[in-house]
């Protein structure tokens, strides 16, 4: 029963891994430009734009959280 609730939980961790990790820039572009951002003249002399810097911390949030659920799901099965 709880393996089950792991796994579940695993999976939804996974695809939103996914698809977060696809939303981040590669060498131009990303996130932030696909939503109108850094497109002034002094659109991107402060590094980082507010959209790029939640989505990094959600990507991290989300990846503990994926690591977690291996170890639990590790723990439970064995």
């Amino acid at each position: 029963m709880i393996a089950g609730i792991f796994v579940a939980i695993h999976i939804i961790l996974s695809l939103a891994l996914i698809a977060l990790i696809l939303l981040h820039a590669g060498r131009g572009g990303g996130l932030a430009e696909a939503f109108g951002g850094g497109m002034g003249p002094l659109g991107n002399l402060g590094g980082s734009t507010v959209a790029e810097r939640n989505l990094d911390r959600l990507t991290v949030t989300v990846a503990l959280m994926f690591a977690a659920t291996t170890l639990a799901l590790a723990w439970v099965l064995t």
